[in-house]
């Protein structure tokens, strides 16, 4: 046996009989990226078909997307001020925005919310009067709009001069089921910052995604935010977006 292929044989037997992280330290002494051999991974309780929850982790705590939505909104809480418009309700509104806000309105579609104080679709916005909130509060809601566009003009129309919309984004997530027929979209950096600066100035609108393969799978089997470690969940991997976030301002008015 040369010694071509005796070493060929050991890193063989390492592979397949070592540990993996006695691999993984290996690889890294040798300033190698481990890769796990093929054969050697182990899925546990995650190797199944069918998801952990199917409710988006809600069954379990707080879902995966949420921990990086309310990290979002909190970072940016200053802007959460004034006359503030958000969907559905106003928990976020008063949670981030505190004693900052003066008024706090909640926009649906759906006339049977009872704390809706604007019945009105986003795509065209009739009832929202122009140039009136100082910030806009959008979780999780324009991916069920067709016309995205026309909600992102109806965003910039309904700001304030100086008004900021902050809005979150499903990127990789599992459906809905009970809303699936109007479920349209999932959203990329990329497609958020074309869709946006198509309505907004270009430098007024910043987007940043939130997650990681890990939270991208543990979002997927709907397990919850507590069940994984903020040092794990704070990794930023853009190939894996869980969330997207936009923070967009409508310019002031020339003087």
């Amino acid at each position: 046996m040369t010694q071509h292929h005796r070493n060929g044989w050991l890193v063989k037997c390492a592979t397949r009989f070592l540990p993996v992280p006695v691999l993984r330290a290996g690889a890294r002494m040798l300033g190698r990226e481990f890769e796990v051999p093929v054969g050697r991974v182990r899925l546990g309780s995650l190797g199944r078909v069918d998801p952990v929850n199917r409710s988006f982790g809600y069954g379990r705590g707080r879902p995966v997307d949420r921990y990086y939505i309310e990290a979002f909104l909190e970072r940016h809480a200053g802007d959460i001020r004034g006359h503030v418009l958000e969907v559905k309700d106003a928990g976020y509104t008063r949670r981030f925005g505190g004693e900052r806000v003066t008024r706090a309105d909640v926009v649906d579609v759906d006339a049977g919310n009872p704390v809706a104080t604007i019945v009105a679709d986003l795509t065209h916005g009739d009832g929202i009067p122009s140039d009136s909130f100082d910030c806009v509060v959008l979780t999780q809601t324009l991916h069920l709009i067709y016309d995205v566009r026309a909600a992102i003009a109806t965003l910039y129309r309904i700001l304030k001069p100086d008004g900021v919309a902050l809005v979150t984004l499903p990127g990789i997530s599992q459906v809905d089921r009970p809303i699936s027929e109007t479920w349209y979209w999932s959203f990329t950096e990329a497609s958020a910052r074309r869709t946006f600066g198509d309505v907004f100035p270009g430098d007024s609108v910043a987007v940043e995604t939130h997650g990681n393969v890990l939270a991208a799978v543990a979002f997927l089997h709907g397990l919850a935010a507590e069940e994984l470690s903020p040092e794990k969940l704070d990794v930023h991997d853009p190939a894996y977006p869980v969330t997207i976030a936009v923070r967009a301002v409508k310019p002031a008015r020339a003087s």
